[in-house]
């Protein structure tokens, strides 16, 4: 089983954001929210998008594309439209759920090892009581201080990180 879990959690760049470990996951997303930039400030032309973004790859993850369907067109937000601030919403949905569980554990400690065992009632509970009852009611901002009392922080998921893959694989 141990193995099966090291396997299933490897941390490897490669060029499809989708299939990214969530380690370098958010590597790729920064990626695309500094190009949009670039593009929205107009200090990258759409004709050199293809060529920056080989580059950011091959500078930020090691990898390189062998062409472009590979490569920037992969990423259907460029065609579709999700220009200018969306992207980088999947990156923040992964450091507010890391504080949200946060959350959620101080509130019931057992959820961990009720999640070890199939078990999600208590943590869908403290969602629904929390979270998802407010719908849009709230900012996301408003939303983080209600529920965690702190601003958006980022280090309870660098924390999540560091402990899962410093246990699986022995660092310090």
């Amino acid at each position: 089983m141990a193995e099966f879990y090291r396997a299933i959690n490897r941390v490897m760049p490669s060029l499809i954001r989708v299939e990214a470990d969530e380690i370098t996951y958010n590597l790729y997303v920064i990626i695309r929210f500094d190009l949009e930039l670039a593009l929205l400030d107009g200090t990258l032309s759409v004709a050199e998008l293809p060529e920056a973004w080989h580059a950011r790859y091959q500078q930020d993850l090691g990898v390189c594309a062998p062409n472009d369907s590979d490569g920037v067109l992969q990423d259907v937000h460029w065609y579709i439209g999700f220009i200018g601030g969306a992207f980088q919403g999947y990156s923040l949905g992964n450091i507010l759920s890391a504080q949200f569980f946060g959350a959620a554990v101080a509130a019931n400690p057992a959820i961990p090892a009720q999640i070890g065992q199939g078990q999600f009632d208590e943590l869908h509970d403290w969602l629904r009581t929390n979270i998802y009852r407010h719908g849009a009611k709230f900012t996301t901002a408003e939303l983080v201080q209600r529920v965690t009392g702190g601003p958006l922080s980022i280090e309870p998921y660098i924390a999540y990180l560091e402990t899962k893959y410093s246990a699986l694989y022995g660092l310090n």
